[in-house]
């Protein structure tokens, strides 16, 4: 089976609100992806993955501050997803254009997305009304209030490829400055 790798900033913060919901409505939880915020996805395949990239995304990482941010919206994308947004998405921007151009063959979403919107998806793809449910539970939780200080690298099987068996695993951390 063929992985691929991702680049995210876990929101550990956001699990008491969102993890009941991502473990039945977000196909990336049942296999290991916690909630999180995606820098850049899919990132380079895992065999392409070595000692000097691991240097590039540590000295990149490590010249971005790490930032506080609030995730204080629910909102929709079609098909449907539902997500939290943050109130200010420019820090992740950043992060996704700051990798983007370290590694431009590699753009968001595969280039399928004309426009790159930072978000914590709680569901997708699951019926509407049950969707629409779980953004009724999780908006009392709202604001979550956090900071991003690591980006994550993570390695896993293309989502809705593998059996449950099939996990996503943490190959590195990187610190922000």
């Amino acid at each position: 089976m063929t992985h691929e790798s991702a680049l995210l900033v876990a929101v550990p913060a956001a699990e008491p609100a969102v993890a009941r919901h991502r473990s039945r409505l977000d196909t990336s939880a049942a296999v290991g992806v916690p909630a999180h915020i995606t820098v850049l996805y899919p990132f380079l395949p895992p065999d392409l993955i070595d000692a000097d990239t691991h240097a590039t995304l540590a000295r990149l990482f490590a010249s971005v501050p790490g930032f506080r941010f609030t995730l204080d919206q629910t909102r929709w994308f079609p098909d449907p997803v539902l997500w939290l947004g943050p109130s200010d998405p420019a820090p992740f921007s950043a992060l996704t254009e700051l990798v983007v151009a370290a590694f431009p063959s590699y753009p968001p979403y595969g280039g399928r997305v004309a426009e790159v919107i930072p978000h914590l998806t709680i569901g997708d793809g699951a019926p509407r009304a049950e969707l629409e449910a779980a953004e009724a539970e999780v908006r009392p939780h709202l604001p979550i209030e956090t900071e991003a200080t690591l980006v994550t690298l993570m390695t896993g099987p293309p989502p809705g490829s593998a059996p449950t068996a099939a996990r996503w695993t943490t190959v590195a951390t990187f610190s922000l400055a």
